[in-house]
């Protein structure tokens, strides 16, 4: 039986954090599906599409190192539901520091409630990405900044451009 994972953020945009978060979780599954969370009250910088191919962009190299396969979705409900709709039995996330953990813990224990065939996986961040969020990369970019430590070059060119669309 397939060890599956599901890994889900907005990853608007994805950051190096995220995708160390994904490396490591690929030595974990034999499949992660990174599930992109869709919340019709919030307006995204990138779209729904052009998430789902920096995504698959920048994880296909780290699937095929580990010997795993990685894929997208979108969700907009709950996340154990879009678990039970991939099939996965992880949920993987990332923690940043005291406040993810936190909030994770109270998190799981409801999701256990909702789902209790799915288990969650807490995966700390790595010293060099724990720093790092999308919220911080959209402020830095809207004001000139450079965020090319903080994303992957690809992703830096698509945050780049679409601020410079708004503008």
């Amino acid at each position: 039986m397939a060890r599956i994972g599901l890994y889900p953020g907005t990853f608007d945009p994805m950051t190096n954090g995220h995708l160390d978060v994904i490396r490591r979780a690929l030595t974990l599954v034999d499949h992660l599906v990174v599930a992109i969370g869709v919340n019709a009250t919030k307006t995204p910088l990138l779209t729904l599409e052009e998430r789902f191919a920096l995504i698959e962009a920048e994880a296909a190299p780290l699937a095929k190192a580990a010997g795993a396969k990685v894929s997208t979705t979108s969700f907009s409900g709950l996340v154990v539901n879009a678990a039970d709709d991939a099939g996965a039995n992880v949920i993987i996330r990332g923690l940043r520091g005291a406040v993810d953990f936190e909030y994770e813990t109270q998190m799981v224990g409801m999701n256990r409630v909702m789902n209790p065939k799915v288990e969650t996986v807490f995966l700390a961040a790595s010293p060099e990405t724990q720093f790092i969020s999308s919220t911080l990369v959209r402020q830095i970019a809207s004001m000139g900044g450079d965020i090319l430590p903080f994303v992957p070059k690809s992703v830096a060119g698509k945050v780049l451009a679409r601020i410079a669309e708004k503008k």
